[in-house]
């Protein structure tokens, strides 16, 4: 279940008549446990309700609930806080009611809950980790929105039921306007905006029908009437009990003011929200939840999409907001230069060209506000206006409703902090009529020009696009002073890898990228916000930015896609962040790996470089977020490290003829014994990894007619010929008449090491092997032939599987083990027969180690959670050995190792006829 499921249960739940024997069960199932779960805490045998207090339940590891009469929840909570039971089972929470009062405690923080029985949904975000929600404690709190976007989801699904028309892509832009207005009535009626209490919810309520007739007529009278002006509504003939709400326009009312009709269900919803307190609202956090009601394939996961405020500070704050708070202790009580702040601040531009419902942008505007109301104080001006304006910050979102929902969360960003800074009265006072300017544009960020939408200093907006609160095609022109203007680009877009993209994703990054470049294909779909933003730093001074991306932008192949392109037009790294998980509102807390990438003209400056909470000042990032020169590893086709050639393994194209699982196997060895001649082991990623056994059939040429002689083995290559024949693959063509041979057939007799070509990076270690040869290795895997057994400690090591980790290609969360990219580039110092033997020594420990914990699988061994002590150990020793070899210590952690590795490649490729001399050097 998610969270906006968990709110509609507890909310159903606290709408039922208490009932003491079942709540304990009905509250574990409105957080997601299974009715089998709950069976087996009723059962009076074999019960798991691990409670010694009667009538209460215990689950283990997560909460102890009671039940208890009325006027004892504060003594009865105490009698489960002192209940050795809690202790023993691990309890998380304890929560005691009477349906009266309702107390809870999460043990671990010691925080409460003390409420009203029917106010308990109000703090259901408390208890979201009973359904595995572990996220940070901003998004738990966030229980008003939730609520709120549950029940706007509930009204939305409602009213299309009636109006399915609304439903439909010529009127959605009208159904998700509707919604925005309803948002916005409902938080000004309880913000005194309409100065008379609940008086959008309260008319709706008194003024419309019990049976929904005209529901619609009474809330379209009331935006007929927020849309015109007071001096205008006797000749309008606004209805009297809608003459009292005030004009608010700034195109949010314009336009058309039909409302789609409500049934007695939605009419019930619509006033149920209204009783909500919207005080509360975030509209950091409440914007990107509601883009999910309107959204048909979005509203599955509702409440799920959630960017949280810490991870967009990591954007936010070495982008510009640090440097403001750096000026701002610098100034102390000086009146001229916070002055001069103050003015600085006012002309900074932030500008989100893929901003959703506007996170990146409220979150800046109300840190800068907070900033700016620090200046006033100190300058004796806290009732000051504020000189930030809402058009400095700029958006482009591709859906209109998340565009909408974008400017409407700024506009009550915008009274909140005004409330908070100057004080409700100020506040009010110069709220409404709303600004008709529009600073979000709802269009293709990629095929936009960035300039038209935040412009250069002096210059309006000149690009037209649908207005957000109404359709007309005239969009107002901003002209505003902003000479010597900051401007950051900033986000979180779109990050979709090749194989997810539609055409027109595809046409996009081809319309930006295939006049520079052929190699692009390949490109995660983010790319392409930098390259735009480059283009746009180059063109705009005092312009920086920074953005969320896949790892894998940094990674393998796809540096030398993106970042020369980058580094050509005078740009450079700012800021990074390393690879960190950036993960979301949702029981399964999914995510992705991603990092954030400042860039910016080319200074003298140092760069900051943040590696989890390690932050670092540097001379240069490099593409792959470490400290070295703007060094790009390139597939070379032969080892440049002195190291013995690797090739892939073998290539059947066979359609599965000349491949053997276990079963098939046995059987023709039991109708052919001599057929053992022809069979050895067969062994890619997944077999080696995993221990699957797999077989093949490997006949030399010289042993043809013997093959022949069995009719399973005869079958089986004829079946090879066709297909080879018929195939439009001029390699499978060029072996037709070879059906018996694989079509890449590298393998030798001896020894060979085997490196999966797909592993998964959660492992400490790449996995690799020593096989005889006997066994066949697949082109799924790398393979070397009669190695040096100390080859295999360099593989082994955790040196190679940074290396391998940066400059080679993911595939999703895997690696994706590279020999032209990874092995024949990887930097070796040159060893001595004394530090070979070493680690000849090591290698030999390791695969002892490996031996002793048969017949385990690779994944058994190597389970991060799982590994054996001794087998740990020998890789440690490994690391040590070979580390030591390198910088004669170990290395503090990964950055580290990756550092030197990247100076020895520098060196490595500058040597005289090196062809990769100059991508080396700089990119």
């Amino acid at each position: 279940m998610n969270a906006v499921e968990i709110e509609e249960a507890v909310s159903a739940l606290a709408e039922q008549p208490f009932d003491a024997e079942e709540f304990p069960y009905l509250f574990l199932l409105a957080f997601g446990n299974k009715d089998t779960t709950i069976k087996r805490l009723r059962a009076t045998k074999g019960s798991t309700n691990a409670s010694d207090i009667p009538g209460a339940v215990l689950q283990r590891n997560n909460i102890h609930i009671a039940p208890c009469q009325p006027g004892e929840v504060t003594r009865t909570l105490t009698t489960l806080r002192n209940s050795s039971a809690t202790s023993k089972a691990k309890a998380k929470f304890i929560l005691a009611t009477d349906g009266e009062t309702f107390e809870a405690e999460e043990l671990d923080t010691g925080e409460t809950v003390a409420c009203a029985y029917t106010d308990f949904p109000n703090h259901f975000g408390a208890f979201l980790p009973l359904a595995g929600i572990t996220t940070v404690k901003q998004i738990r709190e966030s229980s008003f929105d939730i609520r709120a976007t549950s029940k706007l989801n509930r009204l939305y699904v409602e009213l299309l039921k009636d109006n399915p028309d609304w439903g439909t892509a010529d009127r959605r832009h009208d159904m998700n306007h509707f919604m925005a207005r309803l948002i916005f009535c409902f938080f000004a009626e309880d913000t005194d905006i309409f100065q008379d209490g609940h008086s959008f919810t309260n008319t709706v309520d008194t003024m419309t029908e019990r049976d929904s007739s005209n529901t619609h007529a009474v809330i379209g009278e009331l935006f007929r009437a927020m849309n015109t002006p007071t001096a205008e509504r006797k000749k309008a003939g606004i209805a009297r009990y809608a003459d009292r709400f005030p004009y608010v326009n700034g195109g949010l009312f314009s336009g058309s003011p039909e409302v789609p009709r409500f049934s007695k269900i939605a009419r019930s919803y619509l006033i149920h929200i209204g009783a909500l307190d919207w005080t509360k609202i975030n509209p950091d956090i409440f914007g990107s939840m509601i883009q999910a009601v309107a959204d048909d394939e979005e509203r599955g996961a509702l409440g799920m999409h959630y960017t949280s405020v810490p991870n967009i500070l990591k954007v936010l704050n070495p982008l510009f907001l640090d440097d403001l708070r750096e000026r701002l202790n610098e100034a102390d009580d000086n009146a001229r230069m916070l002055l001069n702040l103050r003015k600085r601040m006012a002309r900074i531009r932030v500008f989100d060209p893929a901003c959703g419902s506007g996170n990146f942008l409220v979150i800046a505007y109300k840190e800068m506000r907070a900033i700016e109301a620090e200046i006033n104080n100190r300058r004796g001006e806290a009732d000051r206006p504020s000189e930030i304006p809402l058009t400095n910050f700029r958006g482009i979102e591709l859906r209109d409703f998340p565009a909408e929902i974008a400017r409407l969360a700024l506009i009550i960003a915008e009274f909140q902090c005004d409330v908070l800074y100057r004080g409700q009265k100020l506040a009010l006072a110069e709220f409404l009529p709303l600004n008709a300017e529009n600073w979000i544009t709802c269009g293709n960020a990629l095929r936009l020009d960035w300039l038209s939408v935040c412009p250069p200093t002096g210059t309006g907006v000149k690009h037209s696009a649908d207005d957000l609160f109404h359709n007309s095609l005239d969009q107002p022109q901003i002209d505003f002073e902003n000479e010597g203007g900051e401007t950051y680009i900033c986000g979180n877009p779109p990050y979709l890898g090749s194989r997810w993209r539609d055409k027109e994703q595809q046409d996009d990054l081809a319309n930006l990228f295939s006049h520079r470049s052929q190699s692009y294909k390949d490109l995660d779909y983010v790319a392409a916000w930098y390259l735009k933003s480059a283009d746009y730093i180059r063109l705009i001074p005092n312009a920086e930015s920074a953005l969320v991306a896949t790892k894998s932008i940094c990674q393998g192949e796809q540096v030398s896609m993106l970042w020369p392109l980058i580094f050509e037009q005078k740009l450079e790294i700012s800021f990074a962040h390393r690879p960190f998980h950036w993960s979301n509102l949702a029981s399964s807390n999914a995510g992705v790996t991603v990092v954030i990438v400042g860039i910016r003209s080319i200074s003298a400056g140092k760069k900051k470089l943040y590696d989890e909470n390690d932050k670092r000042l540097v001379d240069n990032i490099g593409p792959y977020l470490i400290p070295t020169g703007n060094v790009i590893v390139c597939k070379e086709s032969r080892p440049i490290n002195s190291l013995p050639r690797m090739d892939y393994g073998n290539k059947p194209t066979d359609g599965g003829n000349l491949i053997l699982d276990r079963a098939e196997k046995d059987a023709l060895l039991y109708l052919h014994p001599t057929a053992k001649y022809f069979v050895k082991e067969y062994v890619g990623s997944s077999e080696f990894i995993g221990g699957i056994p797999r077989f093949c059939l490997w006949i030399s040429d010289d042993q043809i007619d013997q093959a022949f002689e069995i009719p399973d083995i005869r079958t089986r290559i004829e079946n090879v010929k066709i297909l080879r024949s018929e195939s439009k693959g001029t390699q499978a063509n060029a072996n037709a008449k070879t059906p018996h041979r694989f079509v890449f057939a590298p393998h030798r007799e001896g020894s060979a090491i085997i490196v999966p070509r797909v592993s998964s990076e959660r492992r400490p270690y790449l996995p690799v092997g020593l096989v005889d040869d006997w066994t066949v290795i697949s082109d799924r895997a790398a393979v070397i032939y009669n190695p040096e057994t100390w080859l295999f400690s360099i593989i082994a090591s955790r040196m190679h599987l940074v290396w391998i980790a940066t400059v080679c290609v993911r595939m999703r969360m895997d690696f994706s083990y590279s020999n032209t990219l990874g092995w024949n580039t990887f930097p070796v110092p040159t060893l001595t027969d004394k530090m070979k033997a070493d680690l000849t020594r090591c290698a030999e420990d390791i695969l002892l180690a490996r031996e002793a914990h048969f017949p385990a699988t690779i994944a058994e061994l190597y389970d991060p959670e799982e590994m054996p002590a001794d087998l740990r150990e020998a890789h440690d020793r490994n690391d040590e050995v070979l580390e030591r070899i390198y910088i004669g210590r170990r290395f503090r952690n990964d950055t580290e190792r990756l550092e030197k590795l990247f100076d020895l490649y520098t060196k490595m490729t500058a040597k005289p006829g090196s062809k990769n001399k100059k991508k080396a050097g700089a990119a």
